[in-house]
């Protein structure tokens, strides 16, 4: 349901875009709908007020560090991520996390276009790799059942 959110968005944006945009070259164009597409990703991400943790950005929503103490946790937060064509960086980022479960079940993943998500951590265990996003929607976060636990994240 919140891709169709995005999508319809997108399209308004993009139309709006292209309209006000006549007359500018096709790089131009490309520059702008990028920025939208990237806006409207960002929109995806849960807001700081409704983390459980404390999370600080790096260079773009993409990368940066969380870390969050969870008691009782039965939610999903997406963490880092968006929906780039082309992203700024490059297309390869390091993820490293240390999940720690004391009690429920949790998964630490990455879902990117219309897949099913790609689950990283789903134990108390370490993850560490560098992973090549493809172009589209690139999200990662944690899904909980009754979690109690921790979670470290770091994403370059």
């Amino acid at each position: 349901m919140c891709h169709k959110k995005i999508f319809s968005l997108v399209l308004v944006c993009t139309f709006t875009i292209g309209l006000s945009l006549t007359g500018c070259s096709k790089d131009e164009i490309l520059d702008q709908y990028n920025n939208v597409i990237q806006l409207a990703g960002n929109a995806t991400l849960t807001g700081d007020l409704s983390l459980k943790g404390k999370r600080t950005y790096g260079d773009d929503h993409y990368t940066g560090t969380y870390a969050a103490d969870y008691k009782d946790f039965s939610k999903t937060e997406y963490l880092f991520g968006g929906t780039s064509i082309e992203r700024e960086n490059g297309k390869d980022i390091s993820v490293s996390c240390n999940l720690e479960i004391t009690e429920g079940t949790a998964q630490v993943f990455w879902i990117f276009g219309s897949d099913d998500p790609v689950i990283l951590l789903e134990v108390s265990d370490s993850y560490s790799e560098t992973l090549t996003l493809p172009e589209g929607g690139n999200y990662f976060g944690i899904t909980g059942d009754n979690f109690t636990g921790h979670l470290e994240m770091n994403i370059e």
